[in-house]
């Protein structure tokens, strides 16, 4: 892995919750940080409500960028964010290709 490949690897995510609120974060870790949450560690956004699914995630970001995106989408109304998730900028699929 070179040094560019390493610092690309921050990925932008969405979350459906249980209240069915949509939770945005950035890590280079999704499985890892959606077990996490699940656990109620780290946000605390997760202590009143649990983690359903993934529904959306970006990936090949530096921190920089992915910390900009989650802003920008944080930004967005619901309904924009369901666009989104219904997007081609979703590249869930891809990561779980990946993993299979």
């Amino acid at each position: 892995m070179t040094l560019v490949d390493a610092l690309k690897n921050w990925s932008v995510y969405i979350i459906q919750c249980s209240d069915e609120s949509l939770y945005t974060g950035i890590t280079t870790d999704v499985g890892k940080r959606y077990q996490q949450h699940a656990l109620q560690q780290g946000a605390k956004y997760f202590r009143a409500r649990k983690p359903k699914k993934l529904v959306y995630i970006e990936i090949e970001h530096d921190r920089s960028s992915a910390s900009k995106r989650e802003y920008e989408i944080k930004q967005l109304s619901r309904a924009d964010k369901i666009i989104l998730i219904d997007s081609n900028h979703n590249q869930r699929s891809l990561l779980l290709e990946v993993k299979q």
